[in-house]
């Protein structure tokens, strides 16, 4: 049975779990588009990865690595722009990016799809996978809808050391946000749910946005490297006598419950 018959299987009976299916969609300009037999060779030589049979036609092409199957499908029509807009609008971290994306013409369709592994696992390999098309071809940028993360090509190619340490490429996974007002400020999380945790949030502090910023980002990388799990009532610090305390209750910034640290 070849890899097309495979994920037509898969795609016929959805596996229930979370985490088993992740999506990302690297985006083009002016017709350009990827080479898979490039991207199969980087995943080879750059990351050493165990790349298994692959398999593609005009428009699909499938791979399997390890125990984990990524599909990539050339799409030649835009993200909508007012997807993008939207998300471009609190991306911080591309700040030109509207104006990047003015001729943007088509995407890719990045899905990994695995039942095996840990999430932190997952997305290693599957930015490992995005960033294998960015080097080999001439992609802006990668929009991840999930995450609500829009990432230029040359923030996702700054993780290089990260990705072969295998260390946690936060801001490649979740979306740090932030809101200041006269008095205080606010810092959340949008993505720590891919990764079966509770969304942050740390609401009116009296302390600066950098402090709280890099609290929230280091908290973050611990949770998804180190797999905790906060909970509500519990306290959390740098040293035995920092005391943060936790609760959970209906986010402010973030749909759903959230955990907020008291800071």
């Amino acid at each position: 049975m070849g890899l097309f018959d495979f994920f037509k299987k898969k795609e016929a009976k959805p596996e229930p779990q979370d985490n088993n299916v992740l999506l990302a969609m690297p985006l083009f300009n002016n017709g350009d588009t990827f080479d898979f037999s490039k991207i199969i060779d980087h995943l080879k030589d750059f990351w050493a990865l165990p790349v298994g049979e692959y398999e593609s036609n005009e428009s699909t092409s499938m791979v399997k690595i390890g125990g984990h199957n990524i599909i990539i499908a050339g799409m030649p029509l835009p993200v909508p722009k007012d997807d993008i807009d939207g998300t471009a609008a609190y991306a911080y971290n591309w700040p030109n990016a509207s104006a990047e994306l003015e001729n943007h013409t088509g995407h890719a369709l990045v899905t990994l799809m695995s039942n095996e592994g840990s999430a932190f696992e997952k997305f290693t390999l599957f930015s490992k996978v995005l960033y294998s098309l960015l080097a080999t071809s001439n992609a802006v940028g990668v929009y991840h809808g999930t995450q609500s993360l829009l990432i230029s090509r040359d923030q996702y190619l700054a993780y290089t050391e990260e990705l072969k340490a295998n260390q946690v490429a936060l801001l490649l996974w979740v979306y740090i946000g932030y809101r200041h007002t006269d008095n205080a400020n606010s810092v959340y999380t949008y993505g720590l749910k891919s990764f079966n945790k509770k969304e942050i949030e740390v609401i009116n502090s009296p302390l600066s946005m950098d402090e709280l910023y890099a609290f929230i980002s280091n908290i973050s990388a611990y949770i998804i490297g180190s797999d905790v799990t906060l909970k509500n009532g519990e306290t959390l610090g740098y040293t035995a006598d920092q005391k943060i305390k936790i609760s959970e209750s209906n986010g402010v910034f973030v749909e759903g419950k959230t955990l907020k640290l008291h800071m």
